[in-house]
């Protein structure tokens, strides 16, 4: 499995930017797909992940209620909507998948993941 993350950009604080994240390669249906995300000096960390067995989504407390991910099944692409955006926003962005379900405990965990993109950077000016 090949991701192949875009879609980042330099933005305004308060702006929107839509991260995609496509995949390619053989995925199964209970794919599990996220969104990581690193700042310069800091740990990676995790923002979402949408869950296809059961269609969840999950969120850090950080971006909640101003993220939004979800998923083309037909195009096999995540999406990371990101409103509201702030300078501590700021990071190279990655997407992430594991061919199969991962339990809600280990989401969070960069570990429980198979495959990783490439990255892409995000910069909100304040």
């Amino acid at each position: 499995v090949q991701l192949q993350a875009s879609g980042g950009g330099l933005v305004q604080a308060g702006g929107s930017l839509r991260l995609s994240c496509a995949a390619s390669g053989r995925t199964f249906n209970s794919v599990t797909m996220g969104w990581f995300r690193q700042a310069p000096g800091k740990e990676r960390e995790f923002v979402s992940a949408f869950r296809s067995s059961d269609l969840s989504s999950s969120y850090a407390d950080t971006v909640k209620g101003r993220f939004t991910i979800s998923r083309d099944r037909v195009k096999n692409t995540v999406y990371l909507q990101m409103n509201n955006l702030k300078p501590e926003d700021t990071a190279v962005y990655y997407c992430a998948a594991r061919n199969g379900r991962i339990i809600t405990s280990q989401l969070q965990g960069a570990g429980a993941y198979e495959y990783w993109g490439q990255g892409t950077q995000v910069t909100v000016s304040s």
